[in-house]
């Protein structure tokens, strides 16, 4: 794609100066940042400060000058205006749709060499233990069905759309569009799924018209003008999804490749308005109203029946009879819509493209119901009694103020009180009810695998079959509510979509490359961003926007090509063997480290996680790594001060204990005596992972807290981690333990002491809970149970069972979650909840990685 900027017309002058029409790359990085992030009129006054007066002035000089440059930088495919208009009806303004031909958009994605190592041609099928695995759209079954009606050698390239309503607004108004994005299921989903990976782009922005129409007929006439402009914009690809056409890869070979549609991510309103049904019906099964909370996967709502009902309805009704034939497409349940853009695109079909979508379908409808159902039958106030004392972990949102005083909340906000709302209301409710809400939570937790096999689907088809067992436990406590007070029925379109999911995997792969995350932030960096640099009132407001929208497009282009060429590195990116271990998937900033490496600074995108397993504490089977930092927060503490500060009385003996253990196991003695020697001490150490799902994928590190008593934390904050400890039996066994301090041996300077392998990494001092229930001793919740672990001193005293342990013990950092009981005791905080209980469930929601772990290999 890059090389295509060697045959631009003024490709002669960049041999000699890369950065052609600007200077050098000083003066296009300040041309760049000017057109970025100023407005015209900034611009202006910024080429006139006085400062130019005594330094040297950049090559442009005006502001027009500097965007004419801008404007002069090939763009390969180019936004165009086009009217649209409907014989009959007229608008409140003129309809102008903003848009490029999507072909193109794709050949360029196609041939893009930041995607040459992220790129899949050919359908595979993945197996592990001999289960079948799905993950990207490549290893479902549905491109596998496509490919075998395809020519031989031929390459598919699946095509993804996305589309949200958003107001695009400005100080003197509103405008609503609809933006229309594209990506292709080539791309590896892990670079899909990041908004600043540039692997979606923008094909249209779609006007929503206001015809001067009866409101009965607003709705129908623009839903039909989207999808007159979905036909226009989408024209030569459902051209190609039919005849195939040819277009190089990013490593310049050339293929015979066909684009069908696989997917398209939306929200509920509009799938219904894609796939053109009515409110009451399901987008993708047959499924209506009433059948919406049965807990039944009804048949698919084929394309070939919705067209077949159409064209029946059109041969007795004038479809432009708006009237007549709205009021006959209601009693199909279809919208009214008469010629959808699917009708003509081979291999379509909305029960197959329109895939389950996560943020919509599982985090809002979470919020809008579950959620809402707790409330009802918790209380407001007690639930939020019970979010607020929970202990404060790094990396995780504390709800200080309890979750129904959240005013705005995002899908951020809806993961993070799934994390623990079940436990939070075990004891408050009913165990059915909580079963009931576990039940959705864990099908929510399941949808997002990043891989899935057939056990992880019966597991999801688990769940939702043990929601609908237990929802009547809703229904008693009187939770579900409406307007009118009480309801006792589940007719909710969301809940039936979540049937469709098991088979959506099969058919397209996981769910999480669908999801709406990342069309929501592209609504962002594509629309909100873009509309407020234009004049809204001129009458030439979508040339502006097409002016932007190509100088954009042209400056992201000619930024890699120059920097690429002016270091002299080739614009082909070379294939290269896979990672043992990926940090973070960033295309373009892999391709610029391996031939740039001094270059990685400019690369604009997520940054890789920081890898401890390259210098940090390893495990010892180097599945965990450790990292503390190399000043540690107390240099020099004795036994005496350790036990003071920190509130352990039984330090000197638990350490002792540990040496003695230590020593006995291995064949090393030491002159060191504990009593005498002085520790270096630190409030925190962090933890690193592998992923669950895909061992080579490197988890960002979790953070593990061990601060001594303070103001705030009287009884200190500590978290809680899961160590590998000995058992009476002699048998290595799993236990929960909190960290309470984190220190390591000191050897004086200039002494010949030389100290044991086993003091050589940092070591904690914990107190151990003991497993008292099982998962299965608490149906509802399905986790384990855990208390406080004492013994007793000679004088029978009773103290917390604490112990030294190494560092490299720890496998997992853990959540504990008080068994509240039905209230929440008084006088307790966020700082004291974890030293106040005594008996806590270990939360297997804490994350998606916990809980995967606790479901599998832990049990």
């Amino acid at each position: 794609m890059l090389d295509r900027l060697d045959g631009d017309s003024y490709a002669y002058r960049r041999k000699i100066n890369h950065y052609y029409p600007f200077h050098d790359e000083g003066e296009w990085e300040l041309g760049k940042f000017l057109v970025e992030n100023l407005t015209q009129t900034q611009i202006i006054k910024f080429l006139k400060l006085k400062w130019f007066n005594n330094h040297a002035r950049p090559s442009f000089t005006t502001k027009d000058q500097l965007l004419g440059w801008m404007d002069s930088l090939p763009c390969f495919t180019e936004w165009k205006v086009s009217k649209m208009e409907f014989s009959g009806y007229k608008t409140v303004h003129p309809i102008e749709l903003i848009w490029r031909d999507a072909l193109e958009v794709v050949k360029q994605l196609f041939s893009d060499p930041i995607f040459t190592n992220h790129m899949t041609y050919t359908p595979h099928v993945v197996n592990v233990g001999n289960q079948r695995e799905y993950g990207d759209y490549m290893s479902a079954d549905m491109a596998w069905r496509i490919q075998d009606h395809l020519p031989v050698g031929a390459t598919q390239v699946p095509i993804i759309l996305g589309s949200d309503k958003t107001h695009v607004t400005r100080i003197t108004g509103g405008l609503e569009m609809h933006p229309v994005f594209l990506t292709i299921g080539n791309i590896d989903s892990e670079v899909r799924s990041k908004a600043t990976l540039r692997a979606w782009r923008c094909i249209a922005y779609m006007p929503i018209a206001k015809f001067r129409v009866h409101s009965d007929y607003q709705s129908i006439l623009q839903a039909r003008l989207w999808h007159k402009c979905m036909d226009l914009v989408l024209a030569n690809l459902k051209a190609a999804a039919l005849d195939g056409c040819f277009m190089p890869d990013p490593s310049r070979y050339i293929r015979y490749v066909f684009t069908p549609l696989v997917a398209h991510v939306c929200d509920l309103p509009e799938a219904s308005m894609i796939a053109t049904v009515a409110k009451n019906a399901s987008p993708v099964t047959m499924a209506v109203q009433v059948d919406f909370g049965d807990g039944i996967l009804h048949p698919p709502r084929t394309g070939k029946h919705t067209l077949q009902q159409i064209a029946n309805i059109s041969r007795n009704v004038d479809p432009w009879d708006l009237d007549k034939f709205q009021k006959a497409a209601k009693v199909a349940n279809l919208s009214g819509v008469h010629m959808p853009f699917w009708r003509d695109w081979i291999y379509a079909c909305p029960s197959v493209f329109l895939a389950g979508e996560v943020l919509h379908t599982c985090f809002k409808f979470f919020a809008d119901h579950p959620l809402k159902w707790v409330k009802e039958a918790v209380g407001a106030h007690e639930l939020d009694n019970r979010f607020i004392v929970q202990h404060k972990r790094v990396g995780t949102r504390h709800f200080a103020k309890g979750i129904t005083q959240v005013k705005q909340m995002t899908g951020r906000e809806y993961r993070d009180i799934q994390r623990t709302i079940v436990a939070s209301i075990a004891g408050a409710t009913s165990p059915q009810f909580v079963r009931a809400i576990r039940a959705i939570v864990e099908f929510i937790y399941l949808a997002q695998n990043p891989v899935h096999s057939p056990e992880t689907l019966q597991s999801m088809e688990q769940a939702i079959s043990d929601f609908h067992s237990f929802k009547g436990a809703i229904i008693e406590a009187e939770a579900r509510k409406g307007k009118k007070g009480v309801k006792e029925d589940f007719f909710i379109p969301k809940l039936e979509l979540l049937q469709s999911f098991k088979g959506t995997v099969q058919r397209l792969g996981t769910l999480m490359q669908f999801s709406a995350d990342t069309t929501e932030r592209l609504l962002i960096t594509h629309c909100k961003d873009l509309f407020p640099r234009t004049a809204r009132q001129s009458k030439d407001f979508t040339e502006q926007c097409v002016r932007i929208l190509n100088r954009q497009e042209a400056m992201e282009i000619f930024d890699l090509y120059a920097l690429m060429t002016s270091r002299g590195a080739s614009l082909v990116n070379a294939m290269h063997a896979e990672e043992d271990e990926v940090e973070t998937t960033n295309p373009a900033l892999s391709w610029v480290s391996r031939v740039l490496p001094d270059e990685v600074k400019s690369v604009r995108g997520p940054r890789p996680v920081r890898n401890h397993f390259l210098k940090g504490i390893l495990s010892g089977d180097a599945q965990t790594a450790f990292q503390v930092n190399v000043t540690p927060d107390y240099r020099s503490l004795s036994p005496t001060e350790i036990s003071t500060k920190y509130a352990l009385p039984d330090f000197d003996r638990a350490l002792a204990d540990f040496v003695t253990r230590s020593s006995m196991s291995g064949d090393e003695n030491t002159r060191w005596d504990p009593k005498y020697g002085r520790y270096q001490a630190w409030n925190k150490f962090r933890l690193q992972l592998h992923s669950a799902f895909q061992q080579r994928v490197i988890m960002p590190s979790r953070v593990v807290q061990a601060y001594p008593p303070s103001d705030d934390y009287p009884l200190g904050n500590c978290d809680t981690v899961l160590v590998d400890a000995t058992a009476i039996d002699g048998q290595m066994t799993s236990r929960v333990a909190q960290v309470r301090l984190i220190f390591q041996p000191v050897v004086r300077r200039g002494s010949n002491l030389e100290l044991p392998s086993y003091l050589s990494d940092p070591l904690l001092y914990v107190q151990f809970f003991n497993f008292i229930s099982s998962p299965a001793d608490r149906p509802e919740l399905a986790m384990w149970t855990v208390e406080r672990a004492y013994t007793q001193d000679q004088n029978g005293n009773r103290h917390r069972e604490g112990a030294v342990v190494q560092v490299t013990d720890v496998t997992h950092a853990v959540e504990l979650i008080p068994v509240y009981g039905e209230t929440v005791a008084k006088d307790v905080s966020s700082a004291t909840s974890l030293e106040t209980y005594e008996r806590f469930f270990l939360n297997n929601f804490a994350d998606k990685e916990s809980y995967h772990t606790f479901s599998t290999e832990f049990v």
